[in-house]
């Protein structure tokens, strides 16, 4: 797995919305890590939810096919 390429590099479009969205003065590291972390559950709640759905799609694909 090449993993420079899954990530983000300073230049990406994305790089600079994403670090002002999550940066706080506030905190010695720069970054909210509460807001950060609440960010990254959601996306993987909805990663899991995408993988469950087409987890159920793969699964009646199967069973229709074995029907034939």
């Amino acid at each position: 797995m090449n993993i420079k390429k899954r990530l983000i590099s300073k230049e990406d479009p994305d790089y600079s919305p994403i670090s002002d969205y999550i940066s706080s003065t506030e905190s010695v590291v720069g970054i909210d890590a509460r807001h950060t972390h609440i960010i990254i559950i959601k996306k993987l709640i909805q990663l899991e939810q995408r993988l469950e759905k087409l987890d159920k799609q793969l699964a009646a694909m199967k069973k229709a096919k074995k029907r034939k």
